[in-house]
């Protein structure tokens, strides 16, 4: 099985809780009480999302990469 990384975006509540949203997955969200446990939840999430995909003959977002560069401020 290939590994594919997803871009997320993670909030947290005014309550301490954490929501977490994959953005190139539209509706893939979920939440956690903590910072892992929202992580993991996403995953799970997200690996529901693309079973959905391939079970419905849809396309798979690509993969994302990303670079990190170095500036003087």
């Amino acid at each position: 099985m290939d590994t594919m990384k997803f871009r997320i975006v993670i909030e947290q509540d005014e309550n301490g809780a954490y929501t977490v949203e994959c953005p190139s997955l539209p509706g893939c969200v979920s939440q956690g009480k903590t910072r892992k446990e929202a992580l993991e939840n996403i995953k799970d999430a997200v690996q529901g999302y693309l079973e959905s995909l391939k079970k419905h003959n849809e396309p798979i977002p690509p993969p994302i990469f990303e670079e990190v560069v170095e500036v003087h401020a």
